[in-house]
């Protein structure tokens, strides 16, 4: 074999899988079709947001990159939903795009096992059965074997791109698209289909009238996604909001027949909860006004990013329509809009451990998976490189359960539900979303990210050290009167906050800010997370009734004619799992489980 480990894609879900890979001790290879574009912040330049900050942070948890990358390259920070209640609320940083990209590529060159080749990859080498992966093809006639293949392609295989009447075939404007992978696909059996994203057009900030929009600004403390740093120095830009109006609405009425999206010759869906600005007109007819962020790309760069308009309408179209809108009045376009459709493998033809059901060695992760968003892609591409090492030690798949993180949500509803749309994550897919904080992270996972060898002693010892200065701060929380209360009892109340202790509690300042900001909510919600500990524990007694993954369902006396049909599809690995599996009834699973208590976990 040339390499234990190739991995197929620079984008983030081909960074994490090929940092874990190599960071695990095997010899890896990341083909990817730009040196150059490894990294790329190719749509929105921000990471984290409501639940994909958690994911960032499990991410570094686990002993992945992007909590590092965001933390040296961040222009703003917030944490969004600070008024309302901790399971909501989620940081979210700007990041300078090429500072983001740089620090991307300079760390995996400098990753000890990870070789980098700049090709595209066209074909898959399965061995002679036709059912174990041993290597790839590419574009220039390479042959390089390996023992397990990650998979990441983003929006680039078959890609192609759509500006009104013109397309080309492009995974990015003027980025070739990886064309002859997704059709070796198909007639190897893979189920393969077609979804669409898009991006905004980016204008010159020096031609924006600012005075016209509202400021955003970020927060005053930029706390680190790392659980590694204490602190972030970085300069901070502004953000600006404005809106569109019932002119700019009208012009995308009156060509609306010019977009794609609507003349047919795009057949991808699209994502539902990110929609673009013609699907907001047409969708939403009554609202007379549509949000957009005016975002910077960067400290070194003019273009700005208007989210919340991603387009595919002509030029001319999108032209009229951004110069309607206050503020954008003399706005310079430096890039327009643009739609892509691209390639997607349907996830059910996946294990939990991301691994393909139909070929072994082949782990898929991303955008690949029908997911949309950075934060998405880093998660599965970090479980997709894990476990590809695991399999290559020969031990168990790390699979986390939906009640250890939001990543485990995720990876659970692509595999067992499958997706018809880009998949966005949100944190209403999180049943124990209490338990799935950004700011605890680091308890639920750093262990695990030590036991398959990513995280390190010293990351364990800082966790303890932590947690010994969050009972130290509730200690001296407990001790503290404050009339009849104690300040413990005081921070229970919802009109009390940490800063307000901290003004009259001056020993509390000698303690970091995402300390007290985790006491703070540990202390203000024991209550909700002592309720939902007891569904989890019932949660724990289904997903612990193990289900033989060569069970035979036809010998399963009783199932329903559709639960018997989407058991055989999917083959759960556990009685929760095959209860969440769309067409299965409570019936079915009552069955299953009477099937298993007789004895037949292992089939006939």
């Amino acid at each position: 074999m040339d390499y234990d480990a190739i991995v197929i894609g620079g984008g983030h879900a081909g960074i994490e899988a090929c940092l874990a890979l190599s960071r695990m001790g095997f010899k890896t290879l990341l083909i990817t079709q730009n040196l150059d574009s490894i990294g790329r912040l190719s749509c929105n330049p921000a990471i984290g947001g409501l639940s994909k900050g958690n994911l960032v942070r499990e991410v570094d948890a686990l002993g992945g990159e992007m909590a590092h990358l965001i933390d040296q390259s961040m222009i703003q920070y917030r944490i969004l939903n600070r008024r309302r209640g901790p399971a909501v609320q989620a940081p979210r940083a700007q990041a300078d795009k090429f500072t983001y990209a740089r620090l991307a590529k300079e760390t995996l060159e400098a990753q000890p096992n990870l070789a980098l080749f700049m090709d595209t990859v066209v074909d898959l080498v399965l061995d002679k059965e036709g059912k174990k992966l041993v290597g790839v093809v590419t574009q220039r006639r390479h042959t390089i074997t390996s023992r397990v293949v990650v998979l990441t392609t983003g929006t680039f295989m078959e890609g192609r791109i759509f500006i009104g009447e013109y397309d080309a075939p492009n995974g990015r404007l003027d980025e070739p698209a990886a064309i002859g992978l997704g059709t070796a696909l198909r007639s190897k059996g893979f189920p393969v289909g077609r979804l669409k994203t898009g991006t905004p057009a980016r204008v010159r900030k020096s031609t924006l009238d600012f005075s016209k929009m509202e400021l955003q600004d970020g927060e005053e403390i930029m706390m680190p996604f790392s659980f590694d740093y204490d602190s972030v120095d970085r300069p901070m830009l502004p953000c600006h909001i404005t809106w569109t109006n019932e002119r700019t609405h009208e012009i995308i009425r009156a060509n609306i027949h010019r977009s794609p999206l609507y003349g047919g010759k795009i057949v991808g869906k699209g994502p539902r909860y990110c929609p673009s600005i013609e699907d907001k007109v047409v969708r939403f007819p009554d609202r007379e006004r549509h949000q957009i962020f005016v975002e910077p790309e960067g400290e070194g760069t003019e273009e700005m990013y208007l989210n919340g308009i991603s387009s595919s309408l002509p030029e001319d179209v999108q032209w009229d329509f951004i110069h309607s809108i206050e503020g954008l009045e003399e706005a310079q376009i430096m890039r327009p809009a643009y739609a892509v459709e691209y390639d997607f493998i349907d996830p059910q033809a996946l294990y939990p451990s991301l691994e393909s059901k139909l070929v072994e060695n082949l782990f898929i992760a991303g955008q690949t998976n029908g997911t949309s968003g950075y934060e998405e892609a880093a998660c599965q591409g970090l479980m997709a490189g894990i476990n590809a090492a695991q399999k290559l030690k020969g031990e168990k798949p790390l699979v986390l359960s939906r009640n250890e993180a939001y990543t485990g949500v995720l990876i659970d509803d692509l595999v067992t539900m499958g997706t018809q749309e880009p998949y966005r994550m949100f944190t209403s897919r999180a049943e124990y979303r209490l338990n799935l904080r950004h700011d605890s992270c680091d308890q639920r996972l750093t262990q695990k990210g030590y036991a398959v060898g990513l995280q390190k002693q010293e990351n364990l010892e800082r966790l303890q050290a932590k947690l010994e200065r969050m009972e130290t701060v509730k200690d001296l929380l407990a001790k503290r009167r404050m009339g009849e209360k104690s300040a413990l009892q005081m921070l229970k109340m919802p009109e009390v906050t940490i800063a307000d202790l901290e003004a009259q509690m001056p020993e509390l300042t000698s303690f970091e800010q995402p300390i007290l900001y985790q006491v703070e909510l540990d202390v203000k919600y024991e209550g909700y997370i002592n309720r939902q500990e007891r569904q989890i524990n019932r949660f724990e007694k289904l997903e612990s009734l193990v289900i033989d993954d060569q069970l035979d369902y036809d010998a399963v006396e009783g199932l329903s004619a559709e639960g018997r049909e989407k058991l055989k599809k999917i083959r759960p690995l556990s009685v929760g799992q095959a209860s969440r599996i769309n067409g299965v009834r409570n019936s079915d699973i009552a069955v299953l489980i009477v099937h298993l208590d007789r004895g037949g976990r292992h089939g006939k």
